[in-house]
């Protein structure tokens, strides 16, 4: 099939987003159309919602590629820490393609950000062990060995001072306990050690929406040695890195990417 185009959507704890994603640049062909996520989360509500971006587009009987914010394999959904419990044991690539009359790969969605940034944004090129981390209304990981992905980590569950990290250190967090940008990265920073002690990554890329203010936060992390930077493809990442997975896109590195 062609690799011009591939529509990919990022389903999210509060909105839905997605675009077509010209494969060739590695960027979203035309302005993302985004809805709120529905309150409950289940999945036909939230199936709905993703018919409607693909709407938006006159998307119809191409691929799809779709985030999901939990554990994801061969297109099922095995946890739900953002929306409904119901989505536990979905086959949501069938539900999915069902709803869209097309093809639907579906896989985590801090996976997808992975993936772009690893294969079109800031970590491309690198080797060793890289950690791309999505903060948002929780914390997804992408956790990369010469270029080969470890799929459905989900280090924001880790336990930290005994709290789940994300409920500490999430976007949501922050903004939640109308902390400053000087005491979120603090929180940060003792979440970044925390990984660093247990995966000894060369670099750490930040993204989600937060980093486009990654100039607020980055400089006031403390304690860690790896190298930080924020994500090159800021909140697109996990709608090229779900179109890219969609369309069988090659990995960053020497090995291919398992979207799970």
């Amino acid at each position: 099939m062609s690799r011009a185009r591939v529509l990919g959507v990022d389903i999210g704890g509060s909105g839905i987003k997605g675009a077509p994603v010209d494969l060739d640049l590695g960027e979203p062909a035309e302005e993302r159309h985004k809805v709120l996520t529905p309150h409950p989360a289940v999945p036909d509500a939230v199936a709905d919602s993703v018919k409607e971006v693909a709407d938006h587009f006159g998307w119809s009987g191409r691929p799809v590629g779709v985030t999901f914010p939990g554990v994801v394999t061969h297109g099922t959904t095995r946890t739900a820490a953002n929306v409904d419990k119901s989505w536990i044991g979905v086959d949501a690539a069938a539900l999915l393609g069902e709803r869209l009359a097309a093809p639907v790969t579906v896989l985590n969605d801090a996976d997808a950000a992975g993936i772009a940034e690893m294969t079109l944004g800031a970590g491309r090129g690198r080797t060793g062990t890289v950690l791309v981390l999505t903060f948002g209304t929780g914390i997804g990981s992408a956790l990369f060995t010469e270029g080969r992905l470890v799929a459905n980590t989900e280090l924001g569950h880790l336990e930290l001072h005994g709290h789940e990290a994300e409920k500490r250190a999430s976007s949501k967090a922050r903004e939640d306990h109308d902390l400053s940008w000087h005491d979120w990265a603090g929180r940060v920073g003792t979440y970044l050690a925390h990984l660093e002690m247990l995966f000894s990554p060369e670099l750490f890329v930040i993204g989600g929406g937060v980093s486009r203010k990654a100039d607020r936060f980055l400089p006031l992390i403390k304690g860690v040695d790896a190298e930080i930077v924020p994500a090159q493809l800021l909140n697109n990442a996990g709608i090229v890195g779900a179109a890219m997975a969609a369309a069988g896109a090659p990995a960053a590195g020497p090995a291919a990417v398992s979207a799970g």
